[in-house]
């Protein structure tokens, strides 16, 4: 099978089509999968890039793609939720950037018929951390006041889509073209975070979600209510800053099991959230689609389709 693969760390000059032998069945979870599309994920460039061998080490060679949508192939004799022919979306952590890979069935999911193949695996990462940070994590409930930066980002978009249908009050900040993109989300307030200091226009927020990153966020703690939240999927916020603002401050790893992810489907299903695609690749073109992403500018997600 063809798949993406590096054998050093470094920029994606690194990445090059490889031939590898089709993944096998080897336990009783495993699924397998044809990948008809794959998408891109800022992590897959800190992997890349090295960056994560403290927190996520990785062996190399190494086949990047946190996540993967397909035609179940086979399945392994504990799984009794899929069979072969079942269009999935999957949470894989490696190996996405390939005509096949292999998943536990506790990261899959039966993919909405209303979602094309590249839609749903926009979506498979996006849905799992923006249930993990408002609600896993934040614990919001309807009415509370939630702050997302970076809104019009892949899982800021998802995140403002998940909230507004959970009832939440949302401020985002977003910068050209996502100005109007999260408008369109149904956020109640957004700010050009290029020319506008959110920092005195909203005060007494339930939480912080940022998507970001950047020196920005250290100076949102202001915005956050006395016992309030901040939680990024992006940095790692002062702990010195949050025990003078009396708040909760950390890096939230995303919760991107079947079943955390499960109840957001309803929303997908009933149209409620809709994917945000930036631009589609071929698999040959990962290096180029990372490329894409990594200049910052993204609205949603960069997606490799996989014939």
């Amino acid at each position: 099978m063809q798949a993406i693969q590096y054998t050093a760390f470094g920029n994606s000059e690194v990445i090059h089509v490889v031939e590898l032998p089709q993944p096998e069945i080897k336990t009783a979870d495993d699924v397998l999968i044809q990948v008809k599309a794959a998408s891109v994920n800022p992590l897959d460039m800190k992997i890349r890039m090295g960056f994560m061998q403290q927190m996520r080490p990785v062996t190399l060679p190494f086949v990047p793609g946190l996540d993967a949508s397909g035609i179940v192939v086979a399945v392994g004799k504990d799984v009794t939720q899929f069979k072969a022919g079942d269009e999935v979306l999957a949470v894989t952590m490696a190996n996405g950037y390939a005509e096949y890979v292999v998943a536990n069935q506790h990261f899959v999911l039966h993919k909405p018929a209303n979602l094309s193949f590249v839609e749903a695996t926009s979506l498979a990462v996006n849905l799992g951390t923006a249930q993990s940070i408002l609600f896993t994590e934040g614990k919001l409930t309807a009415g509370q006041k939630v702050l997302i930066q970076g809104a019009a980002g892949a899982v800021g978009a998802t995140m403002v889509q998940l909230a507004k249908n959970n009832g939440l009050y949302v401020i985002a900040t977003a910068s050209g073209n996502g100005i109007d993109l999260v408008k369109s989300l149904g956020a109640d307030e957004v700010y050009d975070y290029k020319t506008q200091d959110v920092t005195k226009e909203v005060s007494n927020l339930d939480l912080v979600a940022d998507c970001a990153g950047g020196d920005s966020l250290q100076k949102l703690f202001v915005v956050l209510k006395k016992g309030g939240k901040m939680l990024s999927i992006a940095g790692m916020p002062s702990p010195e800053l949050a025990q003078q603002h009396e708040v909760e401050a950390r890096f939230v790893s995303s919760n991107l099991t079947a079943q955390n992810i499960a109840p957001t489907l309803d929303l997908v299903k009933a149209g409620k959230i809709q994917p945000i695609i930036a631009k589609i690749f071929t698999l040959a073109e990962a290096a180029q689609a990372q490329d894409f992403l990594s200049t910052g500018s993204t609205n949603g997600k960069v997606v490799l389709e996989i014939a």
